[in-house]
């Protein structure tokens, strides 16, 4: 059993990682997700309290269930962190060292082991801005789970769909 962290930002692939935390939740692993204030538009945190049978953290300045600051207790608990979707605006802030959220705030205060995958227009992805960001955080040990080609959000056919949940899983396994 692994003790997973589950990062969920605003793209509207938010609703595919309900089924990744699905995923984990059925291989033994307790969950717990943190969500973007952006990905609580897009999907209710009651989805994945429901399905990670814990609570749902949002808010960096919330009451802590323990002593420690919210993102600090997380951050030493995970085994795993997992951000799905990473959308291009959460790479960038993982890169330049930027914690103005609970999520952003964890990721630079874990030890864990950092997966992230990416969701966002095919534009965004393949801008060199983006690419460098994938590149340096790999460089730092980050593991990406690529994007792949398909139906975007958008109206277009291109690179930046989201892994899916069972590619994600079967990865990080």
């Amino acid at each position: 059993m692994k003790k997973i962290l589950l990062g969920v930002t605003g793209s509207i692939a938010a609703y595919k990682a309900a089924e990744l935390a699905r995923l984990f939740v059925r291989n033994g692993d307790e969950v717990r997700v943190v969500m973007t204030e952006a990905a609580t538009k897009l999907v209710a945190p009651l989805t994945f309290q429901t399905l990670s049978r814990n609570p749902v953290s949002v808010d960096a300045f919330a009451q802590p269930h323990e002593w420690k600051p919210g993102h600090v207790s997380l951050a030493e608990w995970a085994d795993l962190v997992v951000v799905a979707p990473a959308t291009a605006n959460t790479l960038a802030k993982m890169r330049h060292g930027i914690a103005d959220n609970l999520l952003t705030s964890l990721l630079l205060a874990t030890r864990a082991q950092v997966v992230v995958a990416p969701a966002m227009n095919e534009g965004m992805w393949l801008n060199p801005a983006t690419q460098e960001n994938i590149a340096a955080l790999r460089s730092r040990g980050v593991m990406v789970v690529s994007p792949a080609e398909g139906d975007l959000a958008c109206g277009v056919k291109g690179a930046g769909r989201m892994a899916e949940p069972k590619v994600i899983f079967d990865e990080v396994g």
